[in-house]
């Protein structure tokens, strides 16, 4: 599970992104979004941390949808996959904080983006681990 969430290129599998650089602490990454409806997107990512078989961690401008706005000036907010070794397997968490930085004109909107969006993702990875174990 470690590698689906900080190997760049399995990350990009299930997220439908395409990374051409790899995830390392302080890395700016950029990635070409391959999910249907968003392929005019480009994200931007930040990596915050990496602890080995415990914390994933990067920023974002959340909800980044509107290729016509510059979102470079908002605060990000902070996404964290932690692992958690549990009785018959391993436990992903995800969170996401920070929302309150976000101008309030889009909060709502990105909160509730997002929210979606991950409910998407955390079932895209478990697809994919149980595809690729």
């Amino acid at each position: 599970m470690w590698r689906a969430i900080t190997d760049s290129k399995e990350f990009g599998a299930w997220f439908q992104s395409v990374f051409t650089e790899p995830f390392r602490p302080s890395a700016r990454v950029k990635g070409r979004i391959t999910y249907p409806g968003y392929e005019h997107l480009v994200m931007e990512i930040v990596i915050e941390k990496m602890e080995p078989e415990r914390l994933f961690s990067f920023r974002w401008h959340p909800n980044a949808v509107d290729p016509k706005m510059d979102y470079s000036k908002e605060p990000t907010t902070l996404v964290e996959f932690t692992l958690e070794e549990v009785e018959g397997g391993t436990l992903l968490k995800l969170v996401e904080s920070g929302f309150d930085g976000i101008p309030i004109a889009r909060r709502a909107e990105a909160l509730k983006g997002n929210d979606s969006g991950w409910a998407a993702q955390m079932k895209a990875i478990e697809d994919y681990l149980r595809r690729n174990p």
